[in-house]
């Protein structure tokens, strides 16, 4: 599943400036948040713990102005805590985000 690109690129391409490494450790810093979060979900075994989880997946999708990642953080709010289809579209995402596909 390859993702839009838009404007996630554009927001760290924007914050780093001309400055690839800045843009780098922006990269690395919005991968490490995403699998944090990822694994919050992975584990959460209720719905509260897998709501706040997503909620903060969405909350770091819109911070980055990641449409693709905010549609995927309101499928994981609107499902049932570990729903595996959900898991697999957003370490799809993750795998496109660090291939550079996102």
């Amino acid at each position: 599943m390859v993702h839009e690109s838009g404007a996630l690129d554009a927001t760290l391409a924007a914050a780093a400036g001309d400055d690839p490494v800045l843009l780098a450790e922006l990269r690395a810093a919005f991968a490490d948040s995403l699998a944090r979060q990822i694994d919050l979900l992975a584990r959460a075994r209720c719905d509260g713990n897998w709501n706040v989880a997503a909620l903060r997946l969405k909350g770091l999708a819109a911070s980055f102005h990641a449409a693709d990642l905010i549609e995927l953080a309101d499928e994981a709010i609107a499902a049932a805590p570990g729903e595996p289809t959900v898991l697999r579209k957003l370490a799809a995402f993750t795998r496109d985000f660090s291939a550079g596909r996102n």
